[in-house]
């Protein structure tokens, strides 16, 4: 038989990677959540990127409809609101595994100043929402002539 010397530190961080992976056991796995704190809440995946002349945004939106989409603009701050609506052609009985999100959503973005509202375009295909604004053309600093 071997003698090992006893390491504390050793104990302490077994006890913190176990600690850290608490939250990831299957104990906390979204679907064994309630209707409403699990599957009431979702929020669309978004890409914001800036283009030559405009700033695209894509928000992907499976399984929600154009008309449940509403885009706003207040004070620089680009909204983006709707629902997706559950589907209850299944039985909640037969279901082995369910992840998928339903309800209301919103994301907000600020956005840069000097933008024209008039001229924001946003095209809706195939489950992704695309919404460009166009940046603003750039003023020439005014010369003050000095006497």
């Amino acid at each position: 038989m071997n003698l090992v010397k006893w390491n504390p530190w050793r104990e302490m961080e077994t006890f913190q990677n176990r600690f850290g992976n608490f939250f990831n056991e299957p104990f906390f796995v979204k679907s064994w959540l309630n209707d409403e704190a699990g599957m009431g809440r979702w929020e669309p995946a978004v890409d914001i990127y800036d283009d030559k002349d405009k700033i695209v945004i894509k928000a992907e939106l499976p399984g929600v409809d154009k008309k449940d989409i509403k885009v706003d603009l207040k004070e620089h701050v680009l909204t983006l609101k709707g629902e997706r609506s559950y589907e209850n052609e299944e039985k909640e009985d037969n279901y082995y595994h369910k992840e998928r999100a339903f309800g209301k959503f919103q994301r907000a973005f600020r956005l840069p100043v000097n933008l024209n509202p008039e001229k924001i375009n946003a095209d809706f295909k195939d489950g992704v929402l695309k919404i460009e604004i166009p940046k603003p053309e750039e003023e020439e600093p005014k010369k003050i002539t000095v006497h």
